[in-house]
């Protein structure tokens, strides 16, 4: 008989594998690689298997109405979460089916707001021998080791236990500008990234990817600050949400036009099939992501304390953190403070004074008493706040402090 495992252990367990589902379908897609794809297929069952017991665990707690009133939250997290999972399957079935993907998609995916990367281990390097937990890639360069080719085999969403060899093909999610990082700790020559070519004039095509490339973005953005919504109990936050899902509704039907528009000029215009799957799979996980913030709705029910704390364990975690006057943050730019290479936090969302700025440009200024949302490694947040000369204890923010507000 198995051991029958937690409601936060089967949470973060499916919110991890969905995430990195959502990871490899895309690095599929860029490089076209059918076994890329196939895991993200498997992995969809295990998210599946696991959501079943979630299920099965919640009607067995929920002793009385106020259990279940609490545990129908997350149910509702899981729901989304499911959604997500199915999502990514669709952006992989896109390579597997053999779909076809514009050339000029996937060069314009090298300057998406994360970016995917392969590198090579080679024979003189700074990484053979030591784990990924020992090299804390996503706090000192920002990138992800999300799947490593070792020979033939592969390892998907690698452990912080396993140990890199010389020959191994790391495939890391992340800041464009992390990429040369870890080329270098690998051995390989840095090529800095060019910047995205200059158009005299857009193509109906250009237009298109233009506005794919955004639905990713905004679609990663929605669901880092649908889990900060949620962990920090903030209504405001779930509002900004379903911002960003009419924005994504806006960008899908702008996209179906002008691939209408672009079919006509192309000889085979089979190759933008795959486009619009990818765009409708974009758009249903902010739908996902929307979903998530009825749990913060509504005013009358406090969220079960098993969200909060799956969402503080889980792989990626949500940091929230002060400006303060004086601090190395104040007065600077995100550019000039490197944040997701220096502590592997990404900025998701800056709340200054009333007003929200989410997906916030690298030439943003950071100013006194700005809140910052992030979510990147936990060993990335105390880091976060050091940089913001933030010195509240560490998890001292969010429904955690309103919690204990409403329990005094």
């Amino acid at each position: 008989m198995k051991n029958r495992r937690t409601v936060k252990e089967l949470l973060v367990g499916a919110k991890d594998a969905a995430e990195l589902m959502v990871d490899l379908a895309y690095a599929a897609i860029f490089y076209a690689d059918e076994s890329l794809a196939r895991e993200v297929l498997r992995l969809e069952e295990q998210v599946d298997d696991l959501l079943i017991d979630l299920r099965a665990v919640c009607m067995i707690a929920a002793r009385t109405r106020e259990d279940a009133d609490q545990l129908a939250g997350v149910l509702s997290l899981a729901v989304s979460i499911e959604g997500i999972a199915d999502s990514a399957e669709d952006i992989a079935r896109v390579v597997l089916k053999d779909l076809g993907v514009p050339a000029e998609l996937r060069d314009d995916l090298r300057h998406a707001t994360e970016v995917t990367a392969r590198v090579r281990i080679r024979e003189e390097n700074e990484l053979e021998g030591a784990s990924l937990r020992d090299l804390e890639f996503p706090a000192r360069t920002g990138m992800w080791v999300i799947a490593i080719r070792r020979d033939v085999d592969w390892i998907y969403g690698p452990d912080g236990d396993e140990v890199l060899r010389e020959g191994d093909v790391m495939f890391l999610q992340g800041p464009r500008e992390g990429v040369d990082e870890v080329r270098d700790l690998a051995g390989g020559t840095p090529r800095e990234l060019p910047p995205p070519p200059e158009r005299a004039k857009l193509s109906n095509l250009d237009r298109a990817v233009d506005l794919m490339v955004e639905l990713k973005n905004i679609s990663e953005v929605a669901v880092g600050l649908a889990y900060s919504a949620i962990l920090l109990r903030d209504i405001a936050l779930a509002t900004e949400v379903g911002v960003i899902e009419d924005r994504s509704d806006e960008l899908f039907h702008q996209l179906e036009g002008w691939v209408l528009r672009a079919a006509a000029e192309l000889e085979d215009p089979e190759e933008l099939r795959g486009m619009l799957h990818l765009a409708a799979a974009a758009e249903r996980i902010v739908d996902a992501a929307q979903s998530m913030c009825r749990i913060v709705e509504d005013d009358e029910a406090l969220p079960h304390p098993i969200i909060a704390a799956a969402l503080s364990e889980a792989d990626e975690i949500v940091a929230e953190a002060i400006v303060v006057a004086g601090s190395a943050a104040d007065g600077l730019s995100l550019r000039e403070l490197r944040l997701q290479t220096t502590t592997g936090m990404e900025v998701l969302a800056i709340q200054r004074r009333d007003r929200w700025f989410y997906r916030p440009r690298s030439t943003r200024r950071l100013e006194a008493e700005d809140r910052l949302l992030a979510i990147g490694p936990e060993e990335g947040a105390p880091r976060l706040r050091e940089v913001c000369g933030d010195e509240r204890p560490e998890g001292d923010e969010g429904w955690h402090e309103r919690q204990d507000d409403e329990e005094q």
